[in-house]
């Protein structure tokens, strides 16, 4: 009997100390979009993989490949449980050599460099294999190439070591904000197309913590995932495109997180911008101007179990009654005021379907490429000939306008065909936030049917990632100078619109009435300031997880501008600071007048109030303070003091005008009281 007791123990002692690496061959790496699995085949382990007594320690391998960001590389377990190794690290770094992942390394691979030699945090939670299940079996390494038809490289060898120092995963539990997750039963999500998985949101309501262990409550269903973005691909954090869907594939308007029901969303990925916030904060502030712009949550995401970070889910853009409320427009829709609207078009990547404009761009570009505008809807495979030959020949009739020597003209010139108004919105919204992007790349503008206002309106808003001091490059860092003269500092192609309506006075008189009107209102610092501390409030929590799992702080990413703040709290105190200098800088250089009155003035008029403001199709006028009785006259006049409309007599004291005839912009209501003491007071017309 002793015998045999020193025989278990000897053989529990064997156990607990058991430890072995399994050794494995390479091969090449495809650079066609395709995916390569190289398997090692394990044998004589213990049953059991757990996170306590015996699990999988770490993975190494040799890889030679040009351009480290561009791979993709996963451990998949015998169950099928896939852990992120590696993705979008190392920039244009080559190599990974020597390099080993296990979860009690101090450094993570998001913050190391090529060639990777030593001992990493993976970017993954390797202890979610240690799940209890039997190792023994086939494990693979899957690598990806995400940047086909440019780099080649190979697998030299790699290896798993297995031991009683088992990988501990990071382990999230809750949140206050609402959680996410996404199951793709093994697929990987790639740029396109659309792969089919299962979503769950879990949100329990404002002030009520949420678990992922809780049932669904938002989102139950199918979804239509796939990889978006342009140089976002290559961050570690990628993003996403939503589609809901129900069990045969087909769309399914779902109202998720509380936003309108609709079919088509994205999970934006705020990586490089370590805010978290400038684009919500540009839509939010658009939102508050009285123009669409995207509704947005911010969540927590898990895919596949492995938690991916703060992700903001957005609306995309979409015609919509909600989103771009535009006409619809049909294959029936191709004569008279059916076949003038409605259209989203975008100035974007050449990726899709649309035309080369006749127009060069920006005079400043010598090299004389051409502008390139997208169809976004109808979509470029369900847009007929007809229909694009229209909008083509609107916007070539509007840039036509704009080039010509009566541009300015506001009968025969560009407002013609374009909404000032929106023009106006835009240009403010990114020469404020300095966007690097702005005017040349995610650039939408819609047209309604002329029955229904019928010009080119500039927006929806959209991209805003690098803008809000958050680009190293162009002049971006300074708090001066304009986003519009871009070319100015980089040569890229740019439309020729924005210095052209940059010379037109008017224009500029009444892009310095609104940025006054805005100042006291939208763009004023303590509104703007008190949106920033609540999400940075909101966030306060899933920060620390999203920094752990990404421990970028003080670390540049491309494009951060220098200084790079070590703290959060030092990206929001560095994000107010700029934005208090940009809007200061603004109010000393802005061109243009406002004529008429200050808006000092009018702001503390206590005779006339006009209402709401801004107004759409009716504003309302109340007259305090004198009689109404004496046939009072009152005109509305546009913000460079020419009457728009035939004067009205007061017969009344409150007087509702309709006003759905008026482009969109700033007017003025003018008139005298009884004693001869002016009256006045201002109101601005949205579409």
């Amino acid at each position: 009997m002793k015998r045999l007791l020193l025989s278990l123990l000897l053989l529990s002692g064997i156990s607990n100390s058991y430890s072995q690496t399994f050794n494995g061959t390479g091969g090449a790496i495809p650079d066609d979009g395709t995916s390569v699995d190289f398997t090692i085949s394990v044998s004589g382990l213990p049953t059991v993989i757990d996170t306590v007594n015996f699990g999988i320690e770490s993975v190494c391998f040799n890889i030679l490949h040009t351009y480290d960001e561009d791979l993709d590389i996963r451990l998949i377990a015998p169950d099928g449980t896939s852990v992120i190794l590696t993705a979008g690290n190392g920039g244009g770094g080559n190599n990974f050599i020597g390099t080993c992942f296990s979860a009690t390394a101090t450094t993570s691979i998001v913050s190391g460099s090529a060639p990777f030699t030593g001992q990493f945090r993976p970017q993954g939670q390797l202890g979610q294999i240690n799940n209890g299940q039997n190792p023994n079996g086939i494990w693979t390494l899957h690598i990806l190439d995400t940047y086909p038809f440019a780099d080649q490289g190979a697998v030299l060898n790699w290896n798993i070591t297995f031991g009683n120092d088992p990988a501990i995963p990071f382990v999230f539990q809750s949140s206050n904000l609402p959680i996410v997750k996404i199951n793709t039963s093994g697929q990987s999500i790639v740029d396109s197309p659309k792969i089919t998985a299962w979503m769950e949101i879990i949100d329990n309501g404002p002030g009520v913590r949420n678990y992922v262990s809780d049932s669904a409550n938002n989102y139950s269903g199918y979804i239509g995932i796939d990889l978006r973005g342009q140089s976002s691909l290559s961050f570690p954090q990628k993003q996403y495109g939503i589609e809901t869907r129900d069990s045969a594939g087909d769309n399914r308007n779902a109202a998720i997180l509380g936003m309108p029901a609709e079919n088509d969303w994205v999970l934006y990925a705020p990586y490089n911008d370590k805010t978290m916030m400038r684009n919500s904060l540009t839509y939010t502030l658009g939102r508050d101007m009285g123009r669409y712009a995207s509704r947005s949550r911010y969540c927590e995401v898990l895919i596949n179990n492995e938690y991916m970070g703060v992700y903001t889910f957005f609306e995309k853009i979409k015609r919509d009654n909600n989103r771009v409320a535009i006409s619809g427009l049909t294959e029936v829709d191709t004569t008279g005021d059916e076949l003038t609207g409605g259209y989203i078009c975008s100035l974007d990547w050449i990726d899709q379907d649309g035309w080369f404009s006749n127009f060069p761009p920006d005079p400043t570009n010598p090299g004389n490429n051409t502008i390139y505008y997208q169809y976004i809807y109808p979509q470029d495979d369900d847009i007929l000939p007809v229909q694009k030959s229209y909008i083509q020949q609107y916007v070539d009739s509007f840039e036509t306008a704009l080039s010509s020597a009566n541009y300015a003209d506001p009968n025969i010139g560009w407002r013609q065909y374009g909404d000032e108004g929106s023009f106006i919105d835009y240009f403010l919204m990114n020469e404020i936030s300095k966007n690097v992007d702005g005017y040349r790349l995610s650039a939408f503008f819609h047209k309604n049917k002329d029955s229904n206002g019928g010009k080119i309106q500039m927006g929806p808003l959209w991209d805003f990632n690098l803008a809000w001091h958050n680009a190293n490059y162009c002049d971006n860092e300074a708090t001066g100078g304009w986003a519009y003269l871009f070319t100015d500092f980089c040569q890229w192609d740019f439309p020729f619109w924005w210095r052209r309506l940059a010379s037109d006075s008017t224009f500029n008189n009444n892009v310095r009435c609104r940025w006054d009107e805005l100042r006291t209102t939208v763009f004023d610092t303590t509104h703007i300031f008190a949106y920033i501390d609540s999400i940075a409030f909101l966030l306060d929590e899933s920060k620390d997880r999203q920094y752990f799992i990404y421990p970028i702080l003080g670390v540049y990413v491309w494009p951060n501008p220098s200084p790079i703040p070590t703290t959060y709290q030092g990206e929001i105190a560095n994000l107010k600071s700029w934005i208090t200098q940009r809007i200061q800088f603004m109010d000393a250089n802005l061109p243009g007048n406002c004529v008429n009155t200050s808006l000092n003035e009018l702001a503390t008029n206590d005779l006339l109030m006009t209402y709401p403001d801004p107004a759409t199709s009716v504003v309302s006028l109340k007259f305090n303070k004198f009689e109404v009785g004496n046939n009072l006259e009152f005109y509305i006049t546009s913000a460079l003091g020419s009457a728009v409309d035939a004067p009205y007599e007061v017969s009344d004291k409150i007087l509702q005008i309709d006003i759905s005839s008026l482009p969109a912009g700033v007017y003025f209501i003018n008139g005298f009281d009884s004693k001869g003491k002016p009256i006045r007071s201002k109101f601005v017309k949205v579409n």
